[in-house]
């Protein structure tokens, strides 16, 4: 006599299945709100920090931690991410993603700061 199908065998691909809008979901919101902020702002204090000429160790310890935390972000949540998606079919490579979702607003931070600065005086 032949088993009747048991549910447990369907149950982990129907919860994989529904776990991978909200993967996507995460990941580009990551990728175009979260990591462009984080990196504003980040270049904005890294120049104010390089501009103040005040280089006292607690402020030094602070910018190398920053410094650390947005590469350990820019590789693991938009690198390694835009490379598991990468597809023959147009889309970024991941180097570009990075540029374009962490360079640019980290660069656009700093001169956002560069424009203050010429503003005040």
């Amino acid at each position: 006599m032949s088993r009747p199908a048991d549910d447990r065998s369907v149950a982990p691909l129907s919860n994989s299945l529904q776990s991978v809008p909200w993967q996507t979901w995460f990941a580009e919101g990551v990728r175009f709100v979260i990591a462009p902020l984080i990196l504003f702002l980040s270049g904005f204090f890294t120049a104010d920090f390089l501009l103040s000429g005040v280089y006292t160790w607690p402020r030094t310890s602070r910018a190398l931690a920053l410094t650390l935390t947005i590469a350990i972000l820019s590789y693991e949540f938009v690198y390694k991410e835009q490379k598991t998606k990468q597809t023959d079919h147009g889309t970024l490579s991941p180097l570009q993603t990075v540029l374009y979702s962490c360079l640019l607003p980290y660069g656009i931070g700093a001169l956002a700061l560069l424009a203050l600065v010429r503003l005040a005086s």
